[in-house]
């Protein structure tokens, strides 16, 4: 195959009209270009240069491939311009996954602020209820990075970036509200608006409490995070579920749990970042994961910075 070099010297020939004047264009040498054209030619199999006593022209076949010459050498310059970018954080494509509940807490400021910031760099975003698909996701190149809880499996690259509360929510008036905080205990035979099958949540907390020995009636499933919280406070019972899946507005109620119950949650890639997911996900740390006022008011004393959490095998769940 001819080398982008070959090229550039059969470009630089037509441009100029010497293979001398080639050779100043290029900072190289007469013999060196010559060299290069030989090969060319030799890769052809036909001449694309007629010498004259006053210099050369391209034969038909040079003008052929001079045209073509022009192209790769402006696509190899375009490819090194668009991986500077990238480098430098000032174009690409930035593909990210993320863990359903996390979109507007965690990731949707800091999708806002790069969308001001770097412009030129495109985002998208694939949402997911399992941990597996994200991880799939991640495993087969299809995004560059997953946002979700952190992963026991180690053929990853993990980077912490910020822990959120596991919090009950309730109605209005339940029992349950009446505590400051409460316990796992606690739950034994309460009304519980679960996850459905689709969603890891449900099995890492059926998990969670088969631990703690306790077994809450469940009286209804769904499949989106955001919406247990919800039927929980139109009355369907009580929700377990991250914190980051109360919204501003909640009408019900939300309380810790004693001990406090974090998840730590991470960015996940298939290999150490590059510049661009690095940038991105020291951002994501920066941020951290926002509680509403009216939600972190209800919570027990410094429940939404770091601490212990009471299972630390919640740390795998989706």
């Amino acid at each position: 195959m001819a080398s982008l070099r070959a090229l550039e010297c059969l470009v630089a020939v037509a441009d100029s009209g010497s293979i001398t004047q080639a050779a100043l264009l290029l900072h190289s040498s007469q013999p060196a270009v010559s060299h290069q054209l030989a090969s060319l030619e030799r890769e052809t199999r036909t001449p694309l240069l007629r010498r004259e006593p006053r210099g050369v022209k391209l034969t038909p076949a040079g003008r052929a491939a001079v045209a073509d010459a022009r192209r790769a050498i402006e696509a190899a310059a375009s490819a090194v311009r668009s991986a500077r970018a990238v480098g430098q954080v000032a174009g690409g494509v930035l593909r990210l996954a993320c863990a359903q509940s996390l979109t507007v807490p965690l990731l949707a400021a800091v999708i806002r602020q790069w969308h001001r910031r770097y412009p030129e760099v495109a985002i998208t975003l694939r949402e997911s209820t399992a941990m597996d698909e994200a991880l799939g996701l991640v495993e087969s190149d299809e995004v560059d990075v997953a946002v979700l809880t952190t992963p026991s499996a180690g053929r990853f690259t993990v980077t912490a970036v910020a822990e959120e509360e596991i919090v009950l929510a309730a109605p209005a008036g339940h029992p349950l509200a009446e505590r400051s905080a409460v316990r796992l205990a606690d739950l034994d035979g309460v009304p519980l608006v679960h996850f459905a099958p689709d969603n890891g949540l449900g099995a890492w907390l059926d998990q969670s409490f088969a631990r703690a020995g306790v077994q809450p009636e469940t009286v209804m499933r769904t499949s989106v995070t955001a919406a247990a919280p919800q039927l929980a406070a139109a009355g369907l019972g009580i929700a377990v579920c991250p914190v980051s899946a109360v919204s501003h507005g909640f009408t019900g109620a939300v309380r810790s749990f004693s001990p406090r119950w974090v998840r730590e949650l991470a960015a996940v890639t298939s290999a150490e970042p590059d510049p661009l997911v690095a940038r991105f996900i020291g951002d994501l740390r920066g941020h951290g994961v926002r509680v509403p006022r009216g939600v972190r008011t209800q919570l027990a004393p410094d429940a939404t910075r770091t601490g212990r959490a009471s299972d630390r095998d919640a740390m795998t769940g989706p």
